[in-house]
Parts: structure tokens; C-alpha cells; sequence
């Protein structure tokens, strides 16, 4: 447990009022965006902290993260403990339907879903006196004041997994640092992603911020449906594959320039372009028309017939399927300034990845994969072009990138019992 944290800002103090007076008008905004993607009412509720299912018997690991990406990159994690501690049981909040949604596919044994409580105090309170969580775990930035400070109170140890702050929050939360500091101060531990992160965080108070492996690093291969790849490898045929994957806007463009370089030396080419928000698709299929290249769409009839330039993978779930069948993976979000998405994932799956200039996010992961000939970066759309004609005209450096890929993601695994190991002595699970 953290020692006694002493009275909060003014700052904070200043955000519990706050945040009690805009849940109300926060909760219809939240009541939209979930309604629009499907979801019940009595899910949609627990976002005011009303539970839509029982808290089990025994011990609860709590595990908070934001969205997609930071609630896949614990899964693996909380497998292990699972297999560790079999009296365990877990809870995983997050904030999106699309979180909600493929969590329900992928969670390990013993562990359930709710969406996040917003953090106002009244949502907070309820949450807690249902779930009663043994511990609490928040994933990277996630760091909601009334959360930390009202399970802090009950006496639920609390750590900070997987941490990372840019440059420019660094900026912001030193103008703020007494309050940064009181925050950071409720976490037993403090595991961040890099070195820079533990550095900011050190400078700004946080003696216990140190520099770990990164858990999406850690989260092993994507899970895909066998059948699903043998249908698809069956209508690919011997057709040279790649994907284009999370691709943000302006970056289909950047796609669409490199496939046609590649087509220009083998017409029989495919592409499969995965959009980072699937409810984009439309508006992808209206790009793909415009440029007159020849499409199928995963989520109409999921056909693809020889005929089909690309493939737009337009549904949820489904990226393992993706980075099984191609053996060079373009890790978009790396061509606009979105920070880069998670490469590991294609690196478990043998893929020689290439990916942009723009990849903050995951600066030392590609620094990493760069060195050992796993991945490769490319400045735009015509030097992706040149990449791809160049890899498929040489089996051989294409087949070295890939084990490359593959040997440097095994390497990661070894992290895992050294990261649950720490995590168990801080928040003092048996």
C-alpha cells in the first residue's frame, strides 16, 4: 500500500465537484455511442456503476483499460495468473463497444467484462461496493482521480502496468506536478513500457517508476479461426499477399499507390486492407472504386475471387485471421500522426513488417525490430511500393525478415513470469 498520501489538490478537489455536477450530461453522450453499436440498456447502465452480473466468490484481480489495444495487451497476463493462482478470478473494465465486444471472444477462464463506472464519485461508489475488488491494475494512461482515490480509501492496493506519457503530456503534467505526484503516489508499483516514460515519471516524483517489458510485447500470437483460414487460403490460392493493417485516414491512399507498384510487376497480386475503425468501410470501398481497383468485402459475401485486387477486411475480431495469411504485414498509423499501433502482433505471427515514419507510440519497439532485420521502415507510399516489389522479388531476404519477426517475439515471452511475479508481491496476491 501506498503510505499516507496526505490531503488532495485543490486541483483535485476541484474535479470531484466538477465531476459530479457533468456526469449527468457525460452519461448521454456515453448513452449514444454505445446505443449506436448495439448495446443493451442494461449494459449501458454500467457506466453508472449498476453491475449487469454477480461478483464471484473469492479473490477479484480488478484490471482497468481504455479501449482495444490496452485491454488485448493484458489478456495474456491474466492467463498466466489464472494458471498460477486457480482461486483467482478477474474483472476487466473498458470504456468502447468494440472493447466490450471482442473481450467477450477472448477472455480467459474465470474472467468477466463490465464497462468502466465514469468517474464520477456517485458511479465510482457503486462500482466498488459491488465488485470489491482485491486489487485494482490500470493499464497504461489510465489515471482517473476519483478511481484511485476512492479505492485507495478501501484499502485496495492499486497498480500502474505498462505506463506510457509522451513527451508533450510529460509537459503538461509537470505544470501540474503536485497533483501528478499525488496520483502516481496511490500505485504500489509503477511499470512503464520505456525508458522515456520512466524517466518522465521519475521527474516528476515517482521514485517506484521503472522501466519493464511491454505487455503488448508479451500478448503472444491473435487467436483465429482455423476453418476460416483454410476457406481463405483456399480462394487466395499461390496469389503473392499482403495486408495493410489499421489503417487511419489518408493512409488507404498510401495503400492503394504501393498496390498499384506491386500489380505493375504481378497483376495476380492481392491486398487486404484492414481499416482501424471498420465503420469506415464505406467510405474505404468508395476510395477503392474511385481508383478503379477491383474489391471484395469480408463482411458481404466474404468471397474473394480471383478476379479482386484487394480485400477489404471490414469486420471485427478477425486480425489474427490476417496476419496468418499474409507474410508481409504494413503496420499502418505510422503515415499519419497517430502515434503507430502494436507490432508485435504481426511479429508472433511471422510477418515481415514494414511501417512508417510516425510511430511514437512504440519508438523503442521499432528501434528494436529494426536493428535485428524484423521490421523495416519506409518514408511514404512509393518507397512501401519499392519495399514490396523488392521483397517479393527475393524469397529468401522475405523468408529471413519473417523468422526474424517470429524469433524476436518469442524472445518476449521470457518477460512474463518476471512481470506477474512483481505484480503479485505488490498487490500481495498469494
Amino acid at each position: 500500500m501506498p503510505a499516507d498520501l496526505g490531503p488532495p489538490t485543490l486541483l483535485l478537489r476541484t474535479y470531484a465537484l466538477a465531476s459530479r455536477a457533468i456526469a449527468p450530461l457525460a452519461m448521454r453522450r456515453v448513452r449514444r455511442k454505445l446505443a449506436a453499436h448495439g448495446t443493451s440498456e442494461a449494459r449501458i447502465a454500467e457506466r453508472m456503476g449498476h453491475a449487469s452480473m454477480p461478483r464471484p466468490a473469492g479473490d477479484l484481480l480488478w484490471f482497468h483499460a481504455a479501449s482495444v489495444g490496452e485491454s488485448l495487451s493484458i489478456l495474456r497476463l491474466i492467463a498466466h495468473l489464472g494458471e498460477t493462482h486457480p482461486a483467482l478470478n478477474f474483472l476487466i473494465t473498458s470504456g468502447t463497444a468494440t472493447s466490450a465486444s471482442i473481450l467477450a471472444q477472448r477472455m480467459p477462464p474465470r474472467c468477466r467484462h463490465q464497462f468502466a463506472p465514469l468517474d464520477a464519485p456517485a458511479a465510482v461508489t457503486r462500482f466498488l461496493d459491488h465488485w470489491q475488488p482485491s486489487a485494482g491494475v490500470f493499464v497504461e494512461s489510465e489515471m482517473w482521480p476519483n478511481m484511485l482515490r476512492t479505492a485507495t480509501r478501501r484499502g485496495i492496493p492499486l497498480a500502474l502496468l505498462n505506463a506510457r506519457i509522451s513527451d508533450r503530456s510529460a509537459r503538461g503534467w509537470a505544470r501540474i506536478g503536485g497533483t501528478a505526484r499525488h496520483l502516481l503516489d496511490h500505485f504500489a508499483v509503477v511499470h512503464c513500457q520505456d525508458a522515456r516514460t520512466a524517466d518522465h515519471l521519475r521527474r516528476l516524483g515517482c521514485d517506484r517508476a521503472a522501466q519493464g517489458a511491454n505487455l503488448k510485447a508479451m500478448a503472444g500470437p491473435v487467436p483465429y479461426d482455423g476453418a476460416a483460414l483454410a476457406q481463405v487460403k483456399g480462394q487466395i490460392g499461390a496469389r503473392p499477399v499482403w495486408a495493410m493493417a489499421s489503417t487511419h485516414p489518408g493512409e488507404e491512399e498510401v495503400a492503394i499507390t504501393a498496390h498499384r507498384a506491386l500489380l505493375g510487376a504481378q497483376p495476380e497480386a492481392l491486398l487486404i486492407l484492414i481499416p482501424r475503425h471498420p465503420e469506415r468501410a464505406d467510405a474505404v470501398a468508395d476510395l477503392l472504386h474511385k481508383a478503379e481497383l477491383r474489391h471484395a468485402r469480408r463482411s458481404a459475401s466474404g468471397q474473394i475471387d480471383p478476379s479482386a485486387q484487394v480485400y477489404l477486411a471490414d469486420t471485427l475480431g478477425e486480425m489474427g485471421l490476417w496476419y496468418a495469411l499474409a507474410p508481409i504485414v504494413c503496420v499502418a498509423g505510422s503515415f499519419v500522426p497517430v502515434g503507430g499501433h502494436n507490432p508485435y502482433e504481426a511479429a508472433h505471427a511471422g510477418a515481415a513488417i514494414l511501417h512508417g515514419p510516425l510511430y511514437a507510440n512504440f519508438a523503442a519497439a521499432y528501434a528494436q525490430m529494426d536493428a535485428v532485420g524484423a521490421a523495416r521502415q519506409v518514408e511514404d507510399a512509393r518507397a512501401l511500393g519499392a519495399a514490396l516489389l523488392e521483397l517479393n522479388a527475393a524469397p529468401d531476404a522475405l523468408a529471413t525478415m519473417q523468422a526474424n519477426a517470429a524469433e524476436f517475439a518469442a524472445a518476449q515471452d521470457d518477460l512474463l513470469d518476471d512481470l506477474a511475479s512483481t505484480l503479485c508481491a505488490a498487490l500481495r496476491l498469494s
